[in-house]
């Protein structure tokens, strides 16, 4: 009789477990910009947490040694979000040089919108945002 009885429970404890569950999914952001040439794009990556931006990609013109280009480029790198904010510079590559791409995000996350500054330049190239004034909010 245990040897029936056993098989039955675990069958029935294995049958009622529930799935485990998966981890939360970050938010989506997307947003534009008050200053600057008209058209630029912001987007990122906020950890279900609300301590991590990453996926940061800035998509629109800027000026490149005198010249207009349109770019769509990012860090590798996320910022940490503390009590609602957002500051930091990332430098790709991370050693530097002369050439490397310098991202720099000040702002302010809250839950339904977002907002602050961003700038990217590489200064040995002469290319650079200038200092832009963003506002976002999760995509849809």
């Amino acid at each position: 009789m245990k040897l029936l009885l056993f098989p039955l429970l675990l069958a029935a404890a294995i049958a009622t477990t529930p799935p485990t569950p998966a981890p939360p999914k970050p938010t989506h952001w997307t947003g534009t910009f008050s200053n600057g040439m008209k058209g630029a794009t912001i987007s990122f990556d906020v950890s279900a947490d609300g301590k991590t931006l990453s996926e940061l990609t800035f998509q629109g013109y800027w000026r490149c040694s005198g010249k207009l280009e349109l770019t769509t480029v990012g860090p590798t790198h996320s910022f940490p979000i503390t009590g609602g904010k957002v500051s930091g510079v990332v430098v790709d590559p991370p050693g530097g040089g002369a050439t490397a791409w310098r991202f720099e995000l000040d702002g302010v996350v809250g839950a339904k919108s977002a907002q602050g500054t961003f700038r990217m330049n590489i200064n040995a190239l002469g290319c650079d945002t200038y200092k832009l004034q963003w506002t976002a909010a999760p995509a849809k």
